[in-house]
């Protein structure tokens, strides 16, 4: 697909479920990619701007808002997974705990999951949480996509330096995870993810 249509194939992503552990998701077959990102780091504003679709994630100035695996269902048996924020310190611990099997048992067991993006704000990258994701993609070998979110709270050298120095970091796994700079508001990056997304569901 050339850059129109693959905008166009987005655009027909629409809500279909909401479901507290993997068990609830769809049939296990097709394609997804997931969606992932400390709370507050702009994932849900991210997966609104690759759909293209304003409202179509749950945008909350409240971190931790999503709790559960939202589904989004695009044509040809392909889904969208935004996946609950993780690393907010005030959510209950029980809460936390369920949150964090719900992720690792989907990791683990769920054959149609193609490749993983992972928001993080350009201002705080590679927490311990991201890094966290990152192993959890690791361990099956999935790709992985960072999306430095809120690219244009930073000056044009200085985002660039943070690129620069995120892949530095994560240079020995450069053939399965790619970084670029995004923000869903200049908007940057927008056409290079959404590439992402359909290459990995092709």
């Amino acid at each position: 697909m050339n850059q129109k249509e693959i905008e166009r194939w987005l655009r027909q992503a629409s809500f279909l479920k909401s479901v507290p552990e993997p068990k609830g998701l769809p049939a296990d077959f097709g394609a997804e990619v997931a969606f992932a990102g400390r709370s507050n780091a702009g994932k849900s504003s991210a997966l609104n701007t690759i759909s293209g679709i304003n409202q179509l994630a749950r945008v909350s100035k409240t971190p931790g808002r999503t709790q559960h695996l939202v589904v989004f269902q695009l044509p040809g048996e392909r889904r969208l997974i935004d996946l609950p924020g993780y690393g907010y310190a005030k959510v209950p611990p029980a809460l936390r705990e369920a949150w964090g099997r719900a992720i690792t048992e989907y990791f683990e067991t769920r054959n149609s999951l193609r490749a993983l993006i992972i928001a993080m704000d350009i201002r705080h990258p590679l927490t311990d949480f991201d890094l966290m994701m990152l192993d959890f993609a690791g361990l099956r070998g999935l790709p992985v996509r960072i999306l430095l979110t809120k690219a244009d709270k930073l000056g044009r050298g200085a985002g660039g330096n943070t690129l620069q120095a995120v892949r530095k970091a994560l240079s020995d796994q450069a053939e399965r995870i790619s970084v670029q700079l995004f923000s869903a508001t200049a908007p940057t990056g927008v056409d290079e993810a959404r590439a992402y997304v359909a290459e990995a569901m092709a």
